[in-house]
Formats: structure tokens, C-alpha cells, sequence
């Protein structure tokens, strides 16, 4: 195995746990993960030696995720992916991050990237900026009103018995 396929390798769990975030559906996570690796594969001489691969990995996550939702209607697929996940039962132990995955859920899909990239993916605003396409101010305020916004959310979760509609 050459030394790009072992980089690759080792970012494809981070690439995964971006784009369920992202995608908020496993299988439709992995179809983005296949299409990254894929472009990825093929764009290997754009890449230069020495940069962040992680970066560059997640902007490609990033963009094609970018173009999938322009592609199509997300809304009825969220309603059905709310629908699936409310008909699983749940112990006690799982209720917190329950709780947490239906606040990012509710999050603009802004404030989640950045708060999934920041908090999950250990990234810096740097690269942040540079997965998202957007300046450091911007990732900062929005990283900043992202954390805001889910402390207010999982400080008054949704009850259980209540339609949640996006």
C-alpha cells in the first residue's frame, strides 16, 4: 500500500463521522464518503505534498455535500429520517446523546458543520475557514453562535410528544 493510500486510510473514520453529521443518515453518509474518496482518488496530483490531507478531504465531503442538497428536495428526506429515528426504543443510558443528536439535528446546517469540524474533528479555524470556504471571522462567529444555540437547545430538549418540524 503505497504512503497516499495509507493517509487516505486513516482519515476515512473522520470522513464518515463528518458526513453522518452532514447527511444525518448513515447510508447516505457513506454513498458521500464513496463520492469523496472517488473524486479524491481522482484529483490525487491537486493535492500538494506537505498540506493538511484532512482539510482537503473534508472540503471535498464539504462540496459534495453542497452539491447533493442543491440537487434535491432535503426537507421530505429529513421528515422521513425524523420519522425512522423517533420508532427505535432507547435505554436510559443513550437518552443524553439522543437529546444531543436531535439538537444538532435542529441546528442550520452552518452551525452544525462548524460545531461537528470544531468540537468532533479537533479542526482549528484555520482549516475550518478552509473546509467551508469562508473566512476566519466567520468561522469564529459562527462556531460562537453554533455553541450558543445548542446549549439553549439542549438545556430545553423538544418532549418526546411534540412533532418537530425543521
Amino acid at each position: 500500500m503505497s504512503n497516499w493510500e495509507k493517509q487516505i486510510t486513516a482519515e476515512v473514520p473522520r470522513l464518515r463521522r463528518y458526513a453522518r453529521a452532514l447527511t444525518q443518515n448513515p447510508s447516505a453518509a457513506d454513498d458521500l464518503v464513496q463520492e469523496c474518496l472517488e473524486r479524491a482518488w481522482g484529483k490525487q496530483t491537486q493535492w500538494q505534498t506537505g498540506t493538511n490531507l484532512r482539510a482537503w478531504l473534508f472540503t471535498i465531503v464539504h462540496n459534495c455535500f453542497i452539491n447533493e442538497t442543491r440537487a434535491r428536495n432535503r426537507a421530505d428526506e429529513y421528515l422521513d429520517q425524523v420519522k425512522q429515528s423517533e420508532t427505535g426504543s432507547y435505554s436510559d443510558s443513550n437518552i443524553e446523546l439522543l437529546n444531543l443528536q436531535q439538537c444538532l439535528q435542529r441546528l442550520s446546517q452552518e452551525h452544525r458543520e462548524v460545531i461537528v469540524l470544531a468540537g468532533l474533528e479537533g479542526l482549528s479555524y484555520q482549516e475550518i475557514a478552509s473546509v467551508i470556504d469562508a473566512p476566519v471571522g466567520t468561522v469564529m462567529s459562527r462556531l460562537s453562535r453554533a455553541r450558543e444555540e445548542l446549549r439553549t437547545l439542549m438545556a430545553h430538549p423538544i418532549p418526546d410528544n411534540v412533532v418537530k418540524l425543521k
